[in-house]
């Protein structure tokens, strides 16, 4: 039945890649004819699937997990493009399965965008799923942070084995009173940790008639849960995490606190999947998997440009935004932003008011682009951060932005469609990491 479906996949996957096409379109295209492709093809997997989302780390963390997991000797296969829709799941199966559709694996660990992932786990129910934070995050597509942490919970409420939820924010650590089959596990910070990692409403606490930070919008505040995995310390370029009673310390290659912090998620959720809470040889193997994780493609990933390290830190929402500067400081760096108003970025961008900028003010922003260039500019001129040059099209203002900048190390802040724009650009000049 559907022999067909699988030729014509990977016909139309040669054919968009050939031509430049976005990698979702096979996916769409095989979930036109054939809609029970992926449920199909997953079932069969020895340890089932995993789904990773929330508003914020989605990729690197499933980057992390998949990594600790191949750690252990399994088979991974994960959506490795970033395409967090089910079309784009769909496509990354049509990559990896065999000419009639068999898929040589033994867990699957994806990446989803909270909508799409209810879609996915209507029709493919995860054995695991690990919900990381709700943050206020394009707005002009899920409405306010209820409506998606609501998405969430119908996420965990089809999984079959183990949940792995955020202690530390409130709209995800209430998703446990909501699930009664499956297993519950945390993971969680050092009090001293807290503040770097406020949730939405501790964000908004000082303005009138928010809740006070620790508290969520109905006032209440969730019990603390015991954490699987709780991360203790965050150096320069280390980290102290403590499980099963020991506390370790770990070289980290990737860089940021959001992404230290999701590193406790991922350990969680890889434990909970090869059931090595116990076993100190796993447990050493994952932490020094851990230690050798990069970063995924456009989240503080450094490339070389002219003989200089140039950042590239991806930027979508007011709490991302916050810690990319807190974990990035400007001092001795040339920095550009970058801010696009495509649909993967979000229309509304009044969320860039909830972000300040007072770290740039003293060696400013020598160059800002994108689609809301000005709207950017503008922002900066409120906090005042100096800026220099403003051009909305991004290749010529990428290329004033390395030649005004020679000699320095650079950092660019970019939202999702411009920093794949500059990624396409850089790649003219540098090797850039090819995502297939």
């Amino acid at each position: 039945m559907f022999s067909f479906t699988v030729p014509l996949g990977k016909l139309v996957r040669a054919v968009s890649r050939l031509r430049g096409g976005g990698s979702a379109l096979p996916g769409l295209v095989v979930e036109r004819i054939d809609p029970g492709f992926m449920q199909r093809t997953l079932s069969s997997l020895p340890h089932g699937v995993a789904v990773v989302s929330g508003t914020n780390g989605k990729t690197t963390t499933t980057k992390m997990v998949v990594e600790l997991l191949e750690s252990q000797g399994l088979k991974v296969f994960t959506n490795r493009t970033g395409s967090n829709f089910t079309r784009g799941v769909a496509a990354a199966l049509l990559g990896e399965v065999d000419w009639r559709g068999r898929l040589d694996a033994d867990v699957a660990v994806l990446e989803l965008d909270e909508a799409h992932a209810v879609h996915f786990v209507n029709k493919v129910p995860p054995r695991y799923c690990l919900l990381l934070n709700v943050l206020r995050d394009q707005l002009d597509r899920f409405g306010e942070i209820d409506a998606t942490a609501m998405l969430l919970q119908r996420i965990a409420e089809r999984t079959t084995g183990t949940v792995v939820l955020n202690r530390e924010d409130p709209r995800v650590a209430r998703i446990a009173g909501a699930v009664s089959g499956p297993e519950v596990r945390y993971f969680g910070l050092d009090e001293s940790l807290r503040s770097t990692f406020p949730n939405d409403d501790d964000m908004r606490a000082a303005a009138p008639g928010t809740s006070a930070p620790g508290t969520s919008a109905h006032g209440d505040v969730p019990a603390v849960e015991t954490a699987d995995v709780v991360l203790r310390r965050v150096g320069t370029d280390d980290a102290d995490f403590e499980f099963d009673g020991t506390r370790v310390t770990t070289h980290m290659k990737l860089r940021g606190v959001y992404n230290i912090f999701n590193a406790a998620a991922a350990l969680v959720l890889a434990r909970s999947i090869t059931g090595a809470s116990g076993r100190p040889g796993d447990a050493a193997k994952l932490v020094k998997a851990l230690s050798e994780v990069a970063p995924a493609f456009g989240r503080g990933e450094s490339l070389t440009v002219d003989g200089q390290p140039l950042e590239l830190v991806l930027v979508k929402n007011p709490s991302g935004f916050r810690l990319g500067l807190k974990s990035f400081p400007a001092k001795g760096y040339a920095s550009m932003i970058a801010i696009n108003d495509n649909y993967a970025d979000g229309r509304d961008m009044s969320w860039l008011w909830d972000v300040e900028f007072e770290s740039l003010r003293e060696d400013g922003v020598e160059v800002v682009t994108g689609v809301r260039a000005y709207d950017m500019a503008l922002r900066l001129q409120y906090d005042d951060v100096r800026f220099g040059s403003v051009d909305t099209d991004i290749p010529a203002a990428l290329a004033e932005f390395i030649r005004g900048s020679a000699g320095k190390p650079k950092r660019v802040f970019c939202t999702y469609t411009a920093m794949l724009a500059i990624r396409r650009e850089l790649s003219k000049i540098t090797t850039v990491e090819v995502v297939s």
